[in-house]
């Protein structure tokens, strides 16, 4: 989990940010300085499940909410990473827009 310590405006809308992250975190980026994205678990708002299908639950599902399905393309491949902390796993899909 990280914590943003500073920010600096920057012409055409650009924002520099000075950002302390733990270091097992700064090691899953593989040393990948591009197409970084940033989030806040504090921003979530939408609630969700994990279904399980299957011999003894063995394939398991993470269900979109119904309000977050629009502009999805079921047809293209989803990409899928998985961050994990001490206390947390979070997985990112991406998945491309119509």
């Amino acid at each position: 989990m990280g914590t943003i310590i500073s920010t600096k405006l920057k012409s055409e809308g650009k924002v520099i940010f000075e950002v302390l992250v733990d270091y097992e975190e700064a090691v899953q980026l593989r040393g990948h300085m591009d197409n970084i994205h940033f989030f806040s678990e504090d921003v979530t708002h939408s609630k969700t499940t994990i279904a399980a299908r299957g011999k003894n639950g063995a394939t398991k599902y993470f269900l979109i909410p119904r309000e977050l399905r629009n502009n999805i393309r079921i047809d293209k491949d989803v990409k899928c990473q998985k961050i994990e902390l001490k206390d947390r796993i979070f997985y990112i899909h991406m998945i491309d827009k119509f």
